[in-house]
């Protein structure tokens, strides 16, 4: 009761009110805890605060900062979060950054050390940590539910929106390369990518990632916008079991397969066991996020998505990423 009681009082701003900083400050007012904007484009602001008219705008984040807000959420274009989350690191408060934390390894390594000396809590926004149906995945392998986990691959395919100022890989796989972290709990030992290039010369449209984790699992991420349909698939192999996920299906089903391999007599034998579709509830993932951010601006440590995963999936996004151009 006196956590509820102290985080009721909580503030949190939110800086960029573009595209994705939308989202949040309307999730974070659904929520109760929206309590400031800062966004350069004046016209923006004066949207936002017709909608919101108990809340205060800003021009800068040097503004934001003299209204003591208990917390921060960056979600401006990438090539500004460093520069804004070590003004905000630096001023003693907790922040979440959207993904990419950064754009180059250096300056996430720099965040964390900045993070420690304040202490301060710093999570990156890897949204797709928070969706109910991968928190649900989580929570199966961690309890045993597909034995050892051996194999996880991700497909995600379009024909879609293709981006001209970043490749597919930077676009999309951000996501996976997260929820491979997350659910392996492991750091990669081997990386390779390789990648296509057909629309736009030096920007891949096409990639295949294999990553190879130092507990032994291994996996595969497959993303293109050069592909005749959509397809959101996520495959977890377990020694006892497996499950599918595919999120571009109308109702998003979540199966769990008794399949296995059985090397009994020495001889390979199929176990074809029954299918079961397993229930999560169905809330969007960045009202979960933003719930756990907030739960975590009282200064306990976030385990999900906080600055040393971050700091991790820039390293691969990182080396594969060079690979795909070299």
């Amino acid at each position: 009761e006196n956590l509820l009681e102290l985080l009721m009082n909580k503030t949190v701003c939110v800086v960029g009110a573009g595209y994705w900083g939308k989202n949040h400050i309307k999730t974070l007012s659904k929520l109760g805890y929206l309590s400031g904007v800062v966004d350069v484009d004046i016209n923006m602001l004066k949207k936002v605060k017709l909608k919101f008219p108990r809340i205060k705008t800003h021009l800068s984040i040097d503004e934001a900062l003299k209204y003591n807000y208990d917390g921060y959420i960056i979600a401006t274009p990438a090539s500004s979060h460093f520069s804004i989350a070590k003004i905000i690191i630096a001023h003693k408060k907790h922040v979440l950054i959207e993904k990419p934390m950064t754009l180059s390894i250096r300056d996430a390594e720099k965040l964390v050390v900045l993070a420690e000396r304040e202490k301060v809590n710093v999570m990156v926004g890897h949204v797709l940590l928070f969706h109910p149906a991968l928190m649900k995945i989580k929570s199966m392998i961690d309890k045993g539910e597909i034995g050892d986990l051996q194999y996880i691959y991700s497909n995600r395919l379009n024909l879609g929106k293709v981006r001209t100022h970043e490749n597919v890989f930077w676009s999309l796989a951000p996501h996976d390369i997260a929820i491979f972290q997350h659910l392996t709990n492991s750091t990669p030992s081997l990386i390779n990518a390789r990648g296509s290039t057909f629309l736009q010369k030096g920007i891949p449209d096409s990639t295949l990632t294999q990553i190879e984790y130092e507990n032994g699992v291994k996996g595969h991420i497959f993303v293109s916008w050069l592909h005749p349909f959509k397809e959101h698939r996520f495959v977890v192999i377990g020694s006892e079991a497996m499950i599918s996920f595919e999120d571009s299906l109308k109702d998003k089903p979540l199966k769990l397969y008794s399949k296995k391999i059985d090397f009994k007599f020495g001889i390979p034998e199929k176990i074809d066991g029954p299918e079961k579709i397993i229930s999560f509830p169905k809330k969007m993932p960045l009202e979960i996020e933003l719930e756990y951010f907030i739960k975590h601006m009282s200064g306990k440590k976030p385990d999900i998505s906080n600055i040393y995963h971050g700091l991790e999936v820039m390293k691969v996004l990182v080396k594969a990423g060079e690979q795909l151009l070299s």
